[in-house]
Order: structure tokens, then C-alpha cells, then sequence
């Protein structure tokens, strides 16, 4: 399969091969090459188990178990993702027949042959995690439970959709296998929204409701399905519960299918740098390299587990630097919810920032802040520790890696302190080029935001840091100050009365509400408007001034960055109540429209796609202005 992150937002085109739900391509590659649940060996065993009797107990030594959608009465279709209809290769308009309805409802199993009970069966992952840095057993897909995979005919790309909500699997615990339509809401909507900004994601096809379904969380809440997708669903936790069991030949088989068969093979994966002590001085990264080349000096020699963690570590620093770059956060970076694929994933009580503070979390559970905005580069890390550990046996094992002695006696006394502290020497050095990774593509992302062509040494300091230092004693919006920041003309900014006079610009209608008040505002922000503009034509123009055309131009650029329109928490509030309490429904395809072309200045009465867009003006303009006083920096619970 194609190992690319996702499409990001590129529209597979409308003219590419399409098909039925019940035609696209099918394969179940994660259950024909991993081991199953010894108490259903084939899918015929689960199948003839009645699926009352498929509950919660503890499963060993196997990495999923077949088990079924639990089936739904009259499921109602409320939504679905048209871009994802695309990336999946399924044709427009499918989303209208029983079929495509029982599928994502999980009434129709794809690839079963009832009569003869062989074919593709659905399965649940089973995982362990750390959650809030405290181990927590045995986790595992407790209601989410996969289709099948499906690889687009035109990309190459190779998904699998899964169903979250659709009932009890032996990875349950003490839950019910359901999710509530709130939370279904939510990750639907922020999945495709994502996606929409070139972060890398897991997806949402659609959205269903089970009618006459509740589910008892703090209140009783209606029930529903997202059909969603990825490259993969594996997590940490994955190799978390194997290395808490000892399960030493299940790390090395899964390892090896994430590598050959989720990243497409060994070469693919980058090799050691020139200095991994010091990653920004070193040259490109190197690919191509033989499985079983090791690199390096002995004390820390490299060998294809090492190649496979660091491309699984710089994933996910690039993914995470997009998160600061954009103000999102997940709300839950436990292990079990970071990706191995370097994708957002387990979508919780996450929002995108408001009022920029670094401090927030969305997680009113998270009293100790250790999943706020300002901690998840070092959180991802320390989950990234946690996979090396995992991983130490076979990365500290160097050049041993496939002496056959290692693999089937594995480590003796007299050479775990030289394994050991290969493994730690090989950690550290990739925790350096985590950060290298990390400020590079932040770096990168930043320097696009404010409409600069290029980032000089003292953008960090002066224009980063300073523009959100600025927000955080401001209460300044984040996301706006960027969107605005991009009409913004610097011709206007020539005197320190034009940038105080425009700081006004950024702030909310109710005026600024952190410290100084509205003078001291203003004397900030026009200070940092004027640094600003001076590097704005160094970078544009000829350091004095900008024609007319580059001022043009770069304002387009930076609205192809800065979005106008992203799904806040308020918003999504008010999207739940018209579904749930008034019965609206096409709100939920409005907010995916808005969702799915983040950055246009309008989208009410335009064309997309050839196609008229209707819409609603009103509710657009207050969606993308300012946030209400009450709707800023919401919480919400992990009950979902």
C-alpha cells in the first residue's frame, strides 16, 4: 500500500473510477498475516457464537479477534463525508442505497458469505495504553470494529473503515460497545476538518443515527455509528500490551508488518543520520537502505527496528507541529490514542483554540494540565519513549538482530547491559531529531502563517514567540488574528499611529479582555506589527517597500494557510442541539461543506465543484466571527 500520510485535503478527481460500496476493492491483509483470538481461530467460530454471548475478558497472545457489528433497527443516515466519498472511491450518490446504509450501520457484512460462513470477517484490535502516564492493562478497540480495507483505484491508497459505536467486542471492559451522538458529531465533523488542513488524520465517511437507541453516560444520550477510515489503526498501545506480557516474538511480527506491509518495506524507511547527536547539521535523510544493512559505529549500530522506530518518530513530530502550528488539540494523548502511522486519531474532548493559552486543555478531567496545547510536543514524546522501550530488544540488539539464537532465546544475562544501553544511546539520539523534525516543520508552518517567504534566526524570538506572547496577555484569538492578519495591507502600517489604530483589528468586538486593557492592546500589537511589516518587505519587496502586485500575492498566499472557517467547540455545541433537540439535518451537511473548504471567504450562493452551493449566509458569517464571550475555551468530558 501507499504509505503517504492522507490526501490532505487533495480532491481525488470526480471523473476517477469509482464504484458501488459493494464494489469497491476489498482485502483483509491485517488478519491474514497477524494472529487471532484463540477463542475464535476463524471467522466461522465467531460467526456461529450468538453475539450476546462475544463480551469483554481478558485475550492473550493474538492482536485482534473476530467478532461482528451488533445489527440496528432502521438506521438513519444523517450525513456523510462527499470528500471521503472520493478518497474511498466510492461514486456519488451511493450513499442513497440500502447497501452503502447497512454497510456503515453495520447491518451488511462485506465479503461474508453467509451460506458457505467463509470471506472477510470484522475484527477488533487489541491493545494496552498508558493513560495519563499510569499503566492501564488491557485496552483494545472496546467499540470500534473493522470492515475491511479498500485501496483506491487511482491513489494507490490503501484505508480501513472501521465503525466506532457498533457494539460489545472482548475489549470492552465494563462499557457497552456504543458511542453517543455527541461524540459522533464531534469526530465526524473534526476528522474531515483535519484532513481539510493538511494534518494528517484518520477520516470520517459518515454519520448514523440508531433510532430508539440510548446510551447512559452522565444522562441518557442517543446513540450512533461513525464509519471511519485510515492507512492504519495501530497505536502504541498495540506494542504496549505485548511488552507488558513478555510477548517478545508477537513485538517482532507486528513490527515486521508495520514495515512491510504498512510502509510499504524496509527500504522505505530512513536510515542514520550523519550525526545523530546533532540532526540540524546533518544531510538529508537517507532511503533505500537493504533490510539487513546495519549502520553505524557498534555502540550504536542500527538495524532495521531502528529504521522502522525513527520513521514511526518523525511522523509523529511532523504531526504534532502541525497541531501547534493550528491550535488543535487531542484532549487524551494517552498512548493507546497516539498513532504508529503518525495520524490524529481518537478524536475525545479535543477543540482548536480560541484565546490563545498555552495552558488550556480541552479535557475538563485533566487536572494536572498534562495534555494542554503547551505539553503535547513533550507528551507525544514521552509516549514515543514508551514505543522505544517496546522496541529495545530489538533495536539495542544491533547487529545481533537476526542471529538465530537472539530470536528464539532471546537475551542472555551477560549481554543485556551492552543491549541495553544500545538501546538508550540509539533513543536518545532519535529524541534529538524528534525536536530537529519538530521546529523544522513548526518553523516552516509559522513562516507560512504570517505571509513570510523565508524564516531568518530571529523570527522565532521576535515573530513567533512575540505575536503569541502578545495573544496570550491579550486574550487574542488565534486562529482570527492569523485570517485577519492576512488582509491586512502592509502600506497601511508605515506609522506607529497606523498600527496602533489597526491593532483594533484583532481584537474581540467586547473589546480586550486580558491584562493592560485596550491602550496597552494596542502599544503591543503595534509593535509587533511594525517588526512585522518590516520583514514582510524584505521578504516581498525590496526591504523599503511592496508593489501592489506582491502585496496581492502574498495576501493570497497567506489565505491558503490560514483558514477562515474551523470547527470550535461553541460551534459544534450548536450543531449537536439542532440535531439532536430539533431534528435539523442539514446543518450536519453545511458544517461539512464549510469543514471540507476551510479557507474560502465565503461559501453561500458560490460554485464547488461545478456544483451551486446553497448554503446559509447568516449562520457562515457567525461562524466565522468573533467566538461568544460564554462559547471561549469550552471543556468537555472523555465520556463519549
Amino acid at each position: 500500500m501507499a504509505s503517504q500520510f492522507s490526501t490532505n485535503g487533495a480532491a481525488v478527481p470526480a471523473n476517477a473510477t469509482a464504484s458501488s460500496i459493494n464494489d469497491i476493492p476489498k482485502s483483509w491483509t491485517f488478519t491474514s498475516k497477524l494472529p487471532s483470538d484463540s477463542l475464535f481461530p476463524t471467522p466461522a467460530d465467531s460467526h456461529k457464537t450468538p453475539r450476546d454471548q462475544i463480551r469483554p475478558r481478558q485475550v492473550r497472545e493474538a492482536l485482534f479477534t473476530w467478532v461482528r457489528p451488533q445489527t440496528i433497527e432502521k438506521p438513519e443516515l444523517l450525513a456523510i463525508s462527499p470528500a471521503a466519498m472520493r478518497d474511498l472511491g466510492i461514486r456519488e450518490g451511493d450513499e442513497k442505497t440500502e447497501d452503502f446504509i447497512n454497510t456503515v450501520a453495520g447491518n451488511k457484512l462485506q465479503g461474508w458469505d453467509e451460506q458457505k460462513l467463509e470471506g472477510g470477517y470484522p475484527w477488533a484490535q487489541c491493545y494496552g495504553g498508558f493513560q495519563f502516564g499510569q499503566w492501564a492493562g488491557q485496552l483494545g478497540d472496546g467499540r470500534a470494529i473493522s470492515l475491511f480495507e479498500t485501496t483506491n483505484q487511482t491513489t494507490d491508497i490503501r484505508y480501513e473503515l472501521q465503525l466506532k459505536g457498533a457494539g460489545l467486542t472482548p475489549y470492552s471492559r465494563f462499557a457497552d460497545g456504543k458511542a453517543v451522538l455527541r461524540s459522533s458529531i464531534r469526530e465526524f465533523v473534526v476528522s474531515e476538518a483535519l484532513n481539510a488542513l493538511g494534518i494528517p488524520t484518520t477520516r470520517a465517511l459518515s454519520l448514523t443515527l440508531l433510532p430508539g437507541v440510548k446510551v447512559r453516560r452522565e444522562t441518557s444520550e442517543p446513540g450512533a455509528i461513525v464509519a471511519r477510515f485510515a492507512q492504519s489503526w495501530l497505536r502504541i498501545g498495540n506494542f504496549d500490551i505485548l511488552r507488558a506480557r513478555g510477548d517478545r516474538d508477537l513485538i517482532r511480527k507486528l513490527a515486521t508488518y508495520i514495515a512491510e506491509d504498512v510502509f510499504d518495506g524496509w527500504e522505505t524507511l530512513p536510515g542514520r543520520l550523519d550525526d545523530p547527536d546533532k540532526p540540524d547539521e546533518s544531510a538529508r535523510t537517507k532511503y533505500n537502505i537493504d533490510s539487513d544493512e546495519i549502520e553505524g559505529p557498534d555502540e550504536s549500530a542500527e538495524n532495521r527496528f531502528t529504521r522502522l522506530y525513527r520513521e514511526i518518530v518523525r511522523r509523529n513530530a511532523l504531526t504534532v507541529a502541525k497541531w501547534q502550528a493550528y491550535g488543535f488539540m487531542n484532549g487524551v494523548l494517552n498512548t493507546d490514542n497516539t498513532s504508529l502511522f503518525g495520524l490524529s486519531i481518537d478524536f475525545g474532548p479535543f477543540a482548536f483554540m480560541d484565546n490563545f493559552n498555552p495552558s488550556y486543555t480541552p479535557n475538563h478531567d485533566d487536572h494536572m494540565l498534562r495534555y494542554s496545547y503547551r505539553n503535547q510536543p513533550s507528551i507525544i514524546w514521552w509516549n514515543l519513549v514508551r514505543l522505544g522501550e517496546s522496541l529495545g530488544e530489538l533495536i539495542g540488539a544491533g547487529s545481533q538482530v537476526d542471529d538465530p539464537r537472539f530470536v528464539e532465546d532471546g537475551v542472555k544475562e551477560e549481554e543485556a547491559p551492552g543491549i541495553i544501553a544500545r538501546a538508550e544511546k540509539i533513543i536518545m539520539q532519535i529524541g534529538e531529531e524528534y525536536k530537529a523534525v519538530f521546529l523544522g516543520e513548526y518553523k516552516k508552518l509559522m513562516t507560512a502563517r504570517l505571509g513570510l517567504k523565508n524564516c531568518k534566526d530571529g523570527d522565532f524570538e521576535e515573530l513567533f514567540s512575540g505575536v503569541l506572547d502578545t495573544m496570550e496577555t491579550l486574550e487574542l484569538d488565534f486562529n482570527l488574528f492569523f485570517r485577519r492578519l492576512g488582509s491586512v495591507k502592509v502600506g497601511k502600517l508605515a506609522t506607529e499611529q497606523e498600527r496602533q489604530e489597526k491593532a483594533g483589528f484583532f481584537f474581540y468586538s467586547d473589546g480586550v479582555t486580558g491584562l493592560g486593557g485596550e491602550a496597552e492592546g494596542r502599544k503591543r500589537v503595534g509593535e509587533w506589527l511594525g517588526k512585522w511589516r518590516q520583514r514582510i518587505l524584505e521578504d516581498w519587496g525590496d526591504g523599503q517597500t511592496v508593489s501592489d502586485e506582491q502585496e496581492r500575492e502574498r495576501m493570497q498566499a497567506m489565505k491558503k494557510v490560514n483558514p477562515n472557517f474551523i470547527p470550535r467547540s461553541w460551534i459544534l455545541d450548536e450543531v449537536l442541539k439542532r440535531v439532536e433537540k430539533n431534528d435539523e439535518r442539514d446543518v450536519l451537511d453545511r458544517i461539512m461543506h464549510m469543514v471540507l473548504h476551510p479557507f474560502e471567504d465565503s461559501w453561500a450562493g458560490r460554485t464547488f465543484e461545478g456544483k451551486e452551493y446553497k448554503g446559509d449566509k447568516d449562520e457562515e458569517t457567525r461562524w466565522t466571527s468573533d467566538v461568544p464571550r460564554i462559547g471561549r475555551a469550552m471543556q468537555c468530558s472523555c465520556s463519549s
